[in-house]
């Protein structure tokens, strides 16, 4: 059972899902940092000065609103944390968009290294009479002599 495991491990694309795995993982993180830092802060400042993090909807009033949603939490109002959400969703958006970009590449690329090579023009004819194999260019048959 053990060579068994050992073969399954080794095998490639087990390794290539490991190491597929991996860098999904880095490039999430990447494109976590890229939506929170880069993309969402010019956003929010176009729609009002919005952090859309700190977007929370709350749901029991009793023990007051909440100034943030570090304060919601620290008193334990129940809330929506919606704005967290809607970071989640453009995340999810550019990593597909990525992954669909990444994909297409691919295919291109394999698709111009598997197209078949163009055939050659033939060079050779068969003889009416004799059915041998003669150049294309052959005005008469070299072997029954015939004319073509």
């Amino acid at each position: 059972m053990l060579k068994e495991f050992r073969d399954f491990v080794a095998r490639g694309n087990v390794l290539d899902l490991a190491v597929g795995v991996i860098m999904g993982a880095a490039f999430g993180r990447i494109v976590t940092t890229l939506v929170e830092g880069v993309i969402m802060p010019p956003v929010g400042l176009l729609l009002g000065r919005t952090d859309f993090s700190g977007l929370f909807l709350v749901l029991d009033s009793a023990q007051g609103i909440p100034m943030s949603l570090a304060d919601a939490k620290t008193k334990g109002i129940p809330v929506i944390a919606y704005g967290q959400f809607i970071n989640d969703i453009v995340t999810f958006l550019i990593v597909a968009l990525a992954v669909f970009l990444l994909v297409k590449q691919v295919n291109r690329m394999k698709g111009s290294l598997e197209r078949p090579a163009v055939a050659a023009a033939p060079s050779t004819k068969d003889c009416p009479f004799c059915a041998t194999a003669i150049p294309i260019k052959a005005s008469r048959c070299p072997h029954c002599t015939s004319p073509l």
